[in-house]
């Protein structure tokens, strides 16, 4: 049975390895296979290959000399490619670069110090990695499920603050949708490496709770992110936040409804009894999101879950609902800045989803638009403390500045050609 094992470990490891590559299904139960195993192996590639060279080690002796040069050969070719992918990983700030540089301009600005008040003390910022993922929860989140709409823990949210950032202040604000299919999904646990970075130099990160499906229908999920928005603009300033100046970012589900409000500022249809409230965000971040419900490109297994369970139709009345929840329905010359951020090999959303939408909205909006696409990164490749995710927090903060200063140079410009009264 050791034999066995061994000779079967080690081929699954290459397998496991070649998945990190090219996911070996993108259709079907498979792909969600594919989808988990691939963004282990993309995302924490040295700490596997620790584990799997312990297991062969500690077996090996136990091995006749033939096993043990197979195992111990086809385990070194696996873990040669994990090296790769660790290497990918970690210059994953090459892309991000390229992607700015071409959304923004190559005199874009790379630093945003001098933009916002940063608090005065050292902060609390560690090694990025998954331990240190699992603590900075507690690190900023002092003010937590607070209640922004009238649906129990499904309206709840946290922010996301330094200690010792001035409560009179006006920081930035980035509010965070969290994904999970319309179905799961919880304001902890998704985008704390980007929550994190930014809250050190002084942001202030909203993460919240909506309403699921199929307890709830759809719009309903939407409808909670634009309650929670004017919330934000309502109160955030009790914490220390500009309400004048939010961002919104999701991934995956979360990347979804991200860009729709980001899209369908003061939209009545999705503000039942606050339709007068203000909406409007200043930048979008979606990461890995759906952006249109009536393409081809979408998973095959979505369209059917999605009828079924998160708008409750059957599949002839879907066409209608489907295009008016898509995000590339809405997009106009008035769209805020985006960054979209996607993954080559995402399996569960197809990368075809945000090169489309990117197309449509340099098209049409009068914004710059960035578009990253993430060579051999997975869904939810944020997830983790990886390198690529510290860099995408990086790259998200240098294109936020970028905005910012762009929005207070345009306000200032303003202020000094209206006529004094």
């Amino acid at each position: 049975m050791t034999k066995l094992a061994a000779v079967l470990g080690s081929l699954a490891g290459l397998i496991f390895t070649a998945n990190g590559y090219r996911p070996l299904s993108s259709r079907g139960y498979p792909s969600l296979y594919a989808f988990v195993f691939g963004v282990f192996a993309s995302e924490l590639p040295l700490p596997i290959l620790g584990a799997q060279l312990a297991a062969l080690a500690a077996v090996t002796r136990r091995l006749s000399p033939r096993v043990r040069r197979f195992s111990w050969l086809v385990s070194g070719i696996s873990w040669l490619g994990m090296l790769g992918l660790h290497r990918i990983g970690s210059r994953a700030d090459e892309p991000l670069a390229a992607a700015l540089d071409a959304g923004l301009g190559t005199h874009r600005r790379t630093d945003s110090a001098g933009l916002w008040k940063r608090p005065a003390g050292p902060g609390t910022a560690k090694s990025p990695g998954v331990i240190r993922m699992l603590r900075v929860y507690r690190d900023y989140v002092h003010d937590a499920d607070i209640s922004y709409g009238e649906y129990g823990s499904r309206n709840h949210l946290d922010i996301w603050r330094r200690p010792d950032l001035e409560r009179r202040g006006r920081a930035p604000v980035l509010l965070q949708v969290p994904g999970g299919g319309w179905t799961l999904g919880s304001k902890r646990g998704q985008a704390h490496p980007l929550m994190s970075h930014l809250t050190e130099l002084g942001w202030i990160c909203v993460s919240i709770n909506y309403r699921l499906s199929p307890r709830s229908t759809w719009p309903d999920h939407i409808v909670d992110v634009k309650r929670a928005i004017s919330w934000v603009k309502e109160h955030i300033a009790e914490y220390g936040g500009d309400p004048d100046w939010i961002a919104i970012t999701g991934g995956s589900a979360g990347g979804h409804l991200c860009a729709l409000a980001a899209l369908t500022p003061n939209d009545p249809q999705f503000q039942p009894g606050f339709e007068d409230a203000d909406t409007r965000v200043r930048a979008a971040v979606p990461f890995y999101g759906v952006y249109d419900f009536t393409r081809t490109s979408i998973h095959p297994l979505m369209a059917p879950m999605l009828g079924k369970y998160v708008f409750k139709l059957s599949r002839t009345e879907t066409s209608d609902a489907f295009r008016a929840a898509s995000p590339i329905t809405h997009v106009s010359a008035d769209a805020p800045p985006f960054f979209v951020l996607h993954g080559r090999n995402d399996s569960l959303i197809p990368v075809q989803q945000a090169r489309s939408f990117t197309a449509r909205l340099r098209e049409v909006s009068r914004r710059p638009v960035v578009y990253a696409e993430l060579p051999f990164a997975q869904h939810a490749f944020d997830i983790f403390g990886s390198a690529r995710a510290a860099h995408a927090a990086v790259a998200v903060e240098q294109f936020l500045a970028d905005v910012y200063a762009s929005d207070h140079a345009a306000a200032d410009v303003t202020s000094l050609s209206s006529p004094a009264r």
